[in-house]
């Protein structure tokens, strides 16, 4: 299972509409009758600062592509460019090792 990491600094706009956009994403996310249960995100925030963390984790690439089809990931993606002041980083991350859960 692949996980990203997407990084940025809030720069600009209503933090309350960005929260707003992003529960929006995730509700997309779980009603795509593709896409539900194949791409777990989650978006953190550092308590205090302007610091956001997303973590993406498809199931597979097939998962991944159907992303990238949808309308409502490339609007997602230019808000967040957005909301970052264009200073978004994605790194796709490699698990070493992790608890069984």
């Amino acid at each position: 299972m692949k996980h990203f990491l997407i990084k940025y600094h809030f720069k600009g706009g209503s933090r309350e509409d960005w929260h707003r956009q992003i529960e929006q994403f995730i509700a997309a996310l779980d009603n795509d009758p593709v896409l539900k249960g194949r791409i777990g995100y989650c978006c953190m925030k550092v308590r205090d600062s302007d610091a956001y963390y997303h973590l993406a984790t498809p199931v597979d690439e097939e998962a991944v592509k159907a992303l990238q089809s949808r309308e409502f990931f490339s609007r997602y993606t230019a808000a967040t460019q957005l909301a970052a002041g264009g200073a978004v980083e994605v790194l796709p991350l490699e698990v070493i090792a992790q608890t069984s859960n």
